[in-house]
C-alpha cells in the first residue's frame, strides 16, 4: 500500500483518539512510543510501581494490532528462558526449536533491572539485529520489532543495573512521573464506571495501524528533509555532552542517529515533511537522559540528567 503525508497524520490523530480511550495523562509518552515504533527503536519506561507502564505498552501493541508477550525478570531467569533453546523430541527422535518469548512483535521486559548481566544480555542482539541465535543458528524476529522495557527507579535491593552498552540499545529513556490530581481523578472515575484495564477491548480500543502498514509509514518518514542547520545542530547538542564538565560519559553517535530519526518521525506524524529545531530540542531529553553519566560533583550539587540537558540546550544556539 502507499501512503501520504497527511495519511499518516490523520491515522496519527485516530491514534491518540484511542489510546484516550485507555491511557490518560500520558500524551507524551505515548506519543515517543509511537515515534519508536515508527523509528523502529526501544523504549525504556521507568517509573514506579502501578503508574500505568504495563498498560501503555499493551495499548500501543493494541493500536498496530501486533503480536504482544510480556517477561517479567526476575533473578533467576536464564538467557533461554527468553529467546528459546533447543528441546529434544522423543517420539520423533530429534530436536525442535521452542521458541521464547522474544520472537513477538511488541516485547514487554518488565522489571529489566531485575535480571542478571547474563540474561539482559540475552536481548542485545534482538534489539540491535532483530534476529537471536540459538545453537549458532540465526532466527530473524518479526518486523516490526520492539523491545518496551520497564525499571522503578527507587527499588535497588536486588537489582541488576543496565550496563550503558544496553541503556544505548534503547532509543528513549521516557520517565514517567505520578499523575496530578485532575488526572487520578479521571482515572478513578474510569474505573467506578466499569473500566477494566485487562479487557481493553471492552474500553473500545480498535486497531489503527497494521503491521503490514508500517513500510509505507517509514517510507513517508524517510522523504522528510532535513536541513543542514537542523543537522548540525543535533552534531552539536551530542558533542556538547562530551564537553560538558558535568559529565563522566557523553552521548555516542547512535544518538545523534535516534535524535534524527525520532524528529524525522515526530515530524511526519505531526504532517509536517521538515524537521524543526523544536522537534528536536523536544525530543532530546528522552534520547539523552539514559545515555549520559554524571560526574559525582554534579549530583552533589543536585543536578540530574534531564537538568545537564536543559542546561546545554539552552547554551546552543538554535538554527534560524
Amino acid at each position: 500500500m502507499t501512503m501520504t503525508l497527511h495519511d499518516l497524520s490523520d491515522r496519527w490523530q485516530v491514534l491518540r483518539d484511542q489510546a484516550a480511550k485507555v491511557v490518560v495523562g500520558q500524551d507524551d509518552a505515548f506519543e515517543q512510543v509511537i515515534v519508536a515504533v515508527v523509528a523502529g527503536g526501544h523504549v525504556l519506561l521507568e517509573g514506579v510501581p502501578g503508574i500505568g507502564k504495563t498498560l501503555l505498552a499493551r495499548t500501543v501493541a493494541g493500536l498496530i494490532d501486533a503480536p504482544f508477550r510480556r517477561v517479567q525478570f526476575t533473578p533467576d531467569l536464564m538467557p533461554s528462558d527468553i529467546i528459546g533453546t533447543q528441546v529434544f523430541d522423543l517420539t520423533r527422535g530429534q530436536f525442535f526449536l521452542k521458541k521464547g518469548p522474544v520472537f513477538t512483535s511488541v516485547l514487554l521486559a518488565d522489571e529489566i533491572n531485575r535480571a542478571p548481566a547474563k540474561t539482559q544480555a540475552g536481548l542485545l542482539e534482538a534489539m540491535e539485529e532483530r534476529q537471536v541465535t540459538i545453537e549458532g543458528e540465526r532466527h530473524a524476529l518479526p518486523d516490526p520489532y520492539i523491545v518496551i522495557a520497564t525499571q522503578n527507579p527507587v527499588e535497588y535491593e536486588g537489582t541488576y543495573p543496565l550496563p550503558e552498552a544496553q541503556l544505548d540499545r534503547f532509543l528513549f529513556k521516557i520517565v514517567l512521573p505520578y499523575p496530578p490530581a485532575a488526572v487520578e481523578r479521571e482515572v478513578l472515575r474510569r474505573y467506578h464506571t466499569g473500566f477494566d484495564a485487562r479487557n481493553l477491548a471492552a474500553a473500545g480500543l480498535t486497531p489503527v495501524l497494521h503491521p503490514d502498514d508500517l513500510p509505507a509509514v517509514r517510507a513517508v518518514v524517510a522523504a522528510v528533509t532535513v536541513e543542514d542547520g537542523v543537522l548540525d545542530y543535533i552534531g552539536r547538542i551530542t558533542g556538547a555532552t562530551r564537553e560538558s564538565s558535568d559529565l563522566l560519559l557523553g552521548a555516542s553517535p547512535r544518538a545523534s542517529i535516534g535524535l534524527l530519526l525520532a524528529s524525522k518521525a515526530a515530524a511526519a506524524l505531526a504532517g509536517r515533511d521538515y524537521v524543526t529545531p523544536d522537534d528536536v530540542k523536544r525530543l532530546a531529553p528522552a534520547i539523552y537522559r539514559h545515555r549520559i553519566i554524571l560526574r559525582p560533583e554534579a549530583e552533589i550539587d543536585g543536578l540530574d540528567a534531564d537538568a545537564v540537558i536543559g542546561r546545554l540546550l539552552d547554551g546552543i544556539p538554535v538554527p534560524r
